[in-house]
């Protein structure tokens, strides 16, 4: 790696990320103490897996990346379809089982749409002036999208779905697509939503946004999980209970504990500083996202960083 390259790399992002990346590998430490730190141990697998793809992705161009993006989303697209054959695990089949560990091409597949869909629109944008507000570049861009939306709404994984539309949204945004079409969008959903609750979403993911607008309904059922996590999060109060002290964590009333509810377990044994600073870090890290989106040298450069970086955005909504 030259020095040019380390001049232009944004350390900020890799200084809140490491620091965002040991608080979560000493939560986990701790949420794994009952499973003979098994988590813990992927976790630290998939960070030494992550690093040389980090400083791979730091050295190429990613204009290169770019020229083979539609041989990226057919690979991509192509296991969305093969993990529909797999096994179902928690009731979906959004999972490759490899040995000891899972692999979610759903959540890898994100990486290859959001590359092949800002080089298309790149492409769009520097063909002709207004060429992203003709009603056909419209379609093709959506359909870009919708095909593994689709493909992973089937395994049911209605979140993971989300993400990729959030990404959409936010990179036609900063496309400049007309106003009339976002105006269309937002009548859309507003009508479209009360329809997909009531008509088409199936009772086990109605029964999850109730629980979750009002864990109480259903105290010992699905509302259980969410309730312990708030049980946990006040028991840690200003400075937490402890590390290896939290007693939601350590006497099984957490579950999920080491994925969906380890912010919990932070809460618990670290507090609300701890908490705070965590949300704090994430705020930084994505309005430093948002900045290279804005400041990017060329339009794909500023569709890859603002699609890349609403997997912060809509993780923490």
């Amino acid at each position: 790696m030259n020095s040019i390259k380390l001049k232009n790399l944004e350390w900020k992002i890799i200084i809140y990320v490491i620091i965002l990346t040991i608080i979560g590998l000493i939560a986990l430490y701790s949420a794994s103490t009952s499973t003979e730190f098994e988590e813990f141990k992927k976790q630290l697998i998939w960070i030494g897996i992550g690093i040389p793809i980090l400083i791979f992705m730091t050295v190429i161009d990613y204009k290169i990346l770019a020229r083979f993006s539609i041989w990226f989303y057919g690979v991509a697209i192509s296991l969305l379809i093969i993990v529909l054959f797999m096994p179902r695990i928690n009731g979906a089949r959004s999972w490759f089982v490899l040995g000891q560990t899972t692999l979610q091409p759903g959540e890898f597949a994100k990486v290859a749409v959001i590359l092949f869909l800002s080089s298309t629109i790149s492409n769009l944008v520097k063909s002709q002036e207004k060429a992203i507000n003709k009603p056909l570049n419209i379609l093709k861009i959506i359909g870009i999208v919708l095909l593994p939306v689709a493909l992973i709404a089937i395994e049911p994984d209605y979140g993971t779905a989300m993400g990729y539309i959030f990404a959409l949204v936010f990179i036609l945004f900063v496309a400049g697509i007309d106003k009339r079409y976002i105006i269309v969008a937002i009548t859309l959903v507003v009508i479209l939503l009360p329809l997909l609750y009531f008509f088409v979403l199936p009772e086990h993911a109605k029964t999850r946004i109730d629980v979750y607008l009002n864990p109480y309904t259903d105290p010992r059922g699905d509302g259980y999980n969410i309730i312990q996590s708030e049980i946990a999060i006040g028991a840690g109060q200003l400075i937490g209970l402890g590390f290896l002290k939290g007693t939601q964590t350590h006497l099984g009333y957490l579950y999920p504990k080491t994925t969906d509810f380890i912010y919990s377990v932070i809460g618990e044994e670290f507090g609300f500083i701890t908490c705070s600073i965590i949300v704090v870090l994430y705020v930084l890290l994505i309005t430093k996202c948002i900045n290279v989106g804005k400041n990017a040298s060329d339009d794909l450069g500023s569709f890859l960083a603002i699609g890349l970086s609403r997997s912060f955005i809509f993780s923490c909504a």
